[in-house]
């Protein structure tokens, strides 16, 4: 079974939303984590940051109402809560770098099985350098990768090593997909949920890292 992207998208999204905790202050990195803000849990009040200087981001506007100032990291448009703030690039960084954020959620091209993570490549290609994830990563109290499972040409992006330069090693709490849901831990890469549109025979098939199976997985 194949999905279109925006479903990928609201999988991946809503699932990581659930993560989030009342109080929480939270960063989005670009692409998929940003849809995050679309499916906050109702009653969950959550402090979402961007990069680019805003503390309190909204989800993503109603059509007509954009505005071309009130954007994410990634250049999407995003709306305002009431106690939006805008700061400069130190600032935001401040709070990165200081350890303020309880959360981060980043895409990324290779996560591996030791929770390391590889979100940037050389300069021109697919990703152009490594934005603020280093520190993201580095910064945050737990961070969260979110993204496809497997890449364009139906390679795994949860591998046993990663290839690519890492931006971060072993700080990976979670990773969310759209077919599972795994956690690293010190005995390995534990598979804790699967996709209702799948199954546990397809999850592993698809992930090249080897997965441990407990006697029992959630379903999302």
């Amino acid at each position: 079974m194949s999905l279109d992207k925006n479903k990928v998208v609201e999988i991946i999204a809503s699932r990581v939303a659930k993560e989030l905790k009342d109080g929480d202050a939270v960063n989005l990195g670009i692409g998929i984590p940003t849809e995050v803000a679309n499916y906050l849990p109702e009653g969950i009040k959550v402090w979402l940051t961007s990069e680019n200087g805003m503390i309190g981001l909204g989800g993503k506007p109603p059509a007509g109402k954009e505005h071309k100032d009130i954007i994410n990291a990634g250049g999407g448009f995003i709306s305002e809560v009431p106690e939006t703030s805008y700061i400069d690039s130190a600032f935001s960084f401040a709070i990165v770098r200081g350890g303020h954020l309880d959360v981060t959620v980043l895409g990324a091209l290779e996560v591996d099985q030791e929770g390391n993570i590889a979100n940037w490549i050389i300069p021109g290609k697919m990703v152009p350098g490594m934005g603020g994830a280093m520190d993201l990563c580095v910064g945050a109290k737990r961070v969260i990768a979110a993204f496809t499972h497997t890449d364009k040409n139906g390679s795994s992006k949860i591998l046993k090593k990663c290839r690519l330069p890492l931006t971060a090693q072993g700080v990976v709490k979670l990773i969310v997909t759209e077919m599972a849901v795994m956690e690293p831990t010190s005995e390995g890469l534990v598979l804790r949920e699967v996709a209702s549109w799948t199954n546990v025979d397809a999850v592993k098939a698809a992930t090249e890292a080897e997965l441990i199976i407990p006697e029992k997985i959630g379903t999302f």
